[in-house]
């Protein structure tokens, strides 16, 4: 709700065509000042939120860059760990080799 206040009357919402007639110049201009004010300071307002929702898709967007680089990094980890679990699966095959050609020798 919009309060008015001119000359000590308090109107509510838009003022009547009437009303606005009655009023001193003075009173006009200080309604389009106050209206002036009001206009700037929801301007800066909507500036505000705009800002702060470009803000937060950024940071949803550098969400999304971090899941994917951690599915990636996923992919390399799993790479890595068959890589290690073949390595150690060879060097035991050739341990038990070496092993068996070495009791082998000495029976």
């Amino acid at each position: 709700m919009v309060f008015i206040f001119v000359k000590g009357c308090r109107k509510t919402g838009n003022m009547a065509s009437q009303d606005l007639r009655r009023l001193s110049r003075r009173d006009l201009l200080e309604l389009l000042l106050r209206a002036r004010k009001e206009n700037e300071a929801l301007l800066r307002e909507v500036e505000r939120l705009r800002r702060e929702s470009e803000e937060r898709q950024l940071a949803l967007d550098h969400l999304g860059s971090v899941a994917e680089a951690s599915l990636e990094l996923n992919g390399v980890f799993d790479a890595a760990q068959k890589a290690a679990d073949q390595y150690r699966e060879s060097a035991e095959r050739t341990y038990r080799e070496q092993w068996e050609r070495a009791q082998a020798l000495r029976a």
